[in-house]
């Protein structure tokens, strides 16, 4: 079935129906997608989670999907070493969108528009279109319902500098992420360092070493409210029965998972077919049973109705050394004092 093509040069020879916009358009991906009949992604999905989301597709479309699963470090450094031998294995790539970037500027990516783009939250497609994101892992603050009244919890990142949270604040060692995009929210520069400086100085911040650690700290009471945890982490815990609740801070930060089509991909209506589901509210229920936040504002949220910030990529992946650097300085070196 003859497409729009979509090839680059040096690339194998494909058709694919990237900038299709006809009204059959769905039906003609998934026609030309069973033609092809497979796709191979490379996921740093969990294991657990896979036959959630993949089996439903299968399924559905008579497509199979081979999975090839590693951490995000394997995965990046295979996709690229691929793309440099001009081997053309891979069809979809999905994992943190910082990584998803790094893809994108050695021109591995397809462009993609996509009519589902429109559905998203905002940041959730870069300018280029070479990916999209599918889920947010979000920070929100959760606290000992024991020790704190939930009349108390602050309403804005300022209200943290109240003197009734002095010894009672925790973050995770590793968030730069969420530093950095907080230090914007506060007006950026030197006043949104002044805000982390003034709140290290005055009450102190506890830093931990692991979001499950800093979540199992508030249960205990020894860290009374925690500034970042991902939220289905209090959420599980509350139901289990542990004094715990959690609330968000606005604008809630948020780091995003993100799929991307392979430029040169072997199978590319059945790339853009899965990558479509991804991005759809049938798949995107499927993230939101696992605990995840959906990408697709169409679907029902855990934290419907919250302003979500997502985190830059092109910072986290051009800056991370700065911002380690200001992290600890800040919040490490200014708490110990």
């Amino acid at each position: 079935m003859l497409l729009t093509a979509a090839c680059t040069s040096g690339s194998p020879e494909q058709t694919t129906a990237v900038d299709y916009r006809g009204p059959d358009r769905p039906a003609r991906i998934a026609a030309a997608a069973r033609q092809e009949g497979s796709l191979t992604l490379y996921t740093t999905i969990a294991e657990k989670d896979l036959p959630t989301l993949v089996g439903p597709f299968e399924a559905k479309y008579g497509v199979t999907v081979n999975v090839w699963r590693a951490g995000t470090d394997k995965v990046l450094q295979r996709t690229l070493a691929e793309a440099s031998a001009r081997r053309y294995d891979v069809d979809v790539i999905h994992f943190g969108s910082p990584e998803m970037e790094a893809l994108a500027r050695e021109q591995v990516l397809l462009p993609v528009d996509s009519p589902l783009h429109a559905d998203l939250q905002p940041g959730s497609v870069p300018a280029h279109r070479q990916w999209a994101a599918t889920l947010l892992s979000v920070w929100v603050q959760a606290y000992n319902t024991k020790l704190v009244g939930r009349d108390e919890l602050p309403k804005t990142y300022a209200d943290l500098l109240d003197p009734k949270w002095k010894g009672k604040l925790g973050v995770e060692a590793k968030d730069q992420d969420w530093f950095s995009s907080v230090v914007d929210v506060m007006g950026g520069g030197d006043r949104g360092l002044g805000f982390f400086r003034q709140l290290a100085e005055t009450n102190g911040i506890s830093v931990r070493l692991g979001h499950t650690l800093l979540n199992n700290m508030v249960i205990s009471g020894e860290v009374p409210l925690a500034l970042t945890v991902y939220n289905y982490m209090p959420e599980q815990a509350k139901k289990k029965g542990a004094p715990i609740d959690w609330f968000a801070i606005e604008p809630a930060i948020a780091r995003s998972n993100a799929v991307g089509i392979a430029r040169n991909a072997p199978h590319p209506n059945a790339a853009l077919l899965f990558y479509e589901y991804l991005l759809g509210e049938e798949a995107q229920q499927y993230f939101v049973s696992m605990d995840y936040v959906p990408s697709n504002t169409k679907v029902a949220s855990p934290l419907q109705g919250v302003q979500i910030l997502q985190t830059d990529p092109v910072r986290a992946l051009d800056e991370i050394d700065k911002w380690t650097n200001l992290f600890n300085e800040t919040l490490l070196k200014r708490a110990g004092r």
